[in-house]
């Protein structure tokens, strides 16, 4: 199965299978599962420590490192489905609900092309896309 087919809840059922033959319920509580989250966050961005913009976009075409890119990327997908089943979030009403957030911070007016903080000035030495 793959993204096109597999959906957010076929995903946590798949992690939620594997601590439970495992009996890891306990071990899961929402500050090690936040831990979880950014260790895992942190070894997919010691991949790309030290590179630039355009020598981190060539590393995703060897295969050696875009397999390295996609486990620890999985890693943190795992925690994040584990935090979000063992807590009872919906993960897409809170993804919608932050979109909705953001599209309010972020109107289209004031940010297309800009990658500025909703509240930092448009002048300035930012530029690029968020």
């Amino acid at each position: 199965m793959d993204d096109s087919e597999a959906t957010i809840s076929d995903a946590k059922a798949l992690v939620e299978g594997f601590c439970a033959e495992r009996e890891w319920d306990r071990f899961h509580n929402p500050k090690d599962l936040a831990i979880g989250i950014s260790t895992e966050a942190s070894e997919l961005l010691q991949i790309f420590r030290f590179k630039d913009a355009d020598e981190s976009e060539a590393m995703m075409s060897s295969p050696g490192t875009r397999a390295e890119v996609e486990q620890e990327l999985a890693d943190v997908l795992y925690f994040v489905l584990r935090f979000s089943q063992m807590n009872g979030i919906d993960l897409y009403s809170a993804l919608e609900g932050k979109i909705r957030l953001n599209g309010e911070r972020y109107p289209v007016e004031k940010s297309r092309g800009s990658n500025r903080k909703y509240d930092e000035p448009r002048s300035g030495l930012h530029g690029g896309s968020r």
